[in-house]
């Protein structure tokens, strides 16, 4: 009865707030430059009692802050049952639909983000969500494909088409360990490719992205995208993340390879690419404005209108809430100066 009466609850508020969204929103045009932010902690951010800034002082919601700085698109992750911690749970496919229908309310363009995992996916762990872990790889195909469809179809039913999906979170390595990883590619395909049929299920107009770390390190990217056009994997954006922090670098050092891949990854596969996860460090304001507004004109300098745009990894996600190191958000609560760099 509890889980009945609490769907019936999300069912009125997605009703409620979809007719809302309906007589307000005022969407970015889709051929225009994405310029995004990934916000998957804000909900937690909020529950907590964390307040948003601006640089008058006067308090506001984050979203506005962020669109006030150019940002016309929100990413969002989504994990199949996550726990409650409020550093690596939450973001369920119920809270991420709410939080879908709230940011197109604001009239941003919405990227999810599916990691296929109860938890953090990426380089460095791979790990299938524990309702699949004893699946045969058969069962493995299907858990993809009707994830992602429900997932698409609970945003659908609140009245939001995703621009792009994302299927799987930093895959170098391949997803769904160790079913899915690189070391069985023909079954990584597979994968990948329920993905996209699911998404494409639901609306073909949808962009499949995949996505991989380090995007200036063309050698890794020419491996992985060499072994996917070999096993027929279907996709249409190839999806870059760029992190000189991670890679104990500046920027100035590798902005030129992050140009080089990306054009070669557009000429090379004929396909759009994206910067969909960028970030500096927030004690270095100067420093992460240059290399945003670096990354930004590397990815408008790809020929032929193929660079899509640049996401920032939670900005919002200030270090005294989330001792990340990466945000893009003072101690005073308020915007960094950096998150300028979007704005035209």
């Amino acid at each position: 009865m509890k889980n009945r009466l609490r769907k019936i609850s999300f069912s009125l508020i997605i009703a409620i707030a979809f007719a809302s969204c309906k007589s307000q929103m005022a969407t970015t045009p889709k051929d225009s430059f994405s310029k995004g932010a990934d916000v998957g902690w804000l909900p937690q951010m909020e529950a907590t009692g964390y307040k948003f800034y601006d640089t008058d002082g006067s308090e506001k919601d984050c979203l506005q802050l962020l669109k006030d700085r150019g940002i016309n698109t929100i990413r969002l992750r989504v994990w199949v049952n996550p726990n409650d911690n409020k550093a690596s749970g939450h973001c369920s496919p119920e809270e991420t639909v709410a939080m879908a229908v709230r940011s197109q309310k604001m009239g941003m363009r919405i990227m999810i983000d599916f990691h296929y995992s109860d938890t953090w996916a990426d380089p460095g762990k791979q790990a299938k969500p524990a309702a699949w872990a004893n699946h045969s790889f058969a069962d493995l195909r299907k858990d993809v494909y009707k994830h992602t469809y429900d997932v698409l179809q609970l945003l659908k039913n609140a009245g939001v088409t995703p621009e792009w999906v994302q299927v799987g979170n930093e895959i170098p390595g391949g997803m769904l360990w160790p079913d899915g990883s690189t070391d069985k590619w023909s079954q990584l395909a597979l994968l990948l490719n329920e993905g996209y049929d699911a998404t494409k299920a639901i609306d073909k107009k949808i962009k499949v992205i995949v996505h991989v770390d380090q995007g200036n390190d063309n050698k890794r990217f020419r491996e992985f995208f060499d072994n996917a056009t070999a096993n027929n994997v279907k996709y249409d954006v190839i999806g870059l993340s760029y992190y000189p922090y991670w890679i104990k670098s500046d920027y100035t050092e590798n902005i030129a390879d992050l140009q080089y891949n990306l054009n070669d990854m557009a000429a090379r596969y004929n396909k759009e690419v994206m910067v969909v996860e960028v970030g500096g460090e927030d004690t270095k304001v100067q420093n992460t404005y240059d290399m945003l507004a670096a990354t930004i004109k590397a990815v408008k300098n790809v020929p032929n209108n193929k660079g899509l745009g640049v996401i920032y990894w939670e900005p919002q996600g200030a270090r005294s809430w989330s001792k990340y190191a990466l945000s893009a958000w003072m101690e005073d609560g308020k915007p960094s100066p950096a998150l300028d760099a979007f704005k035209d």
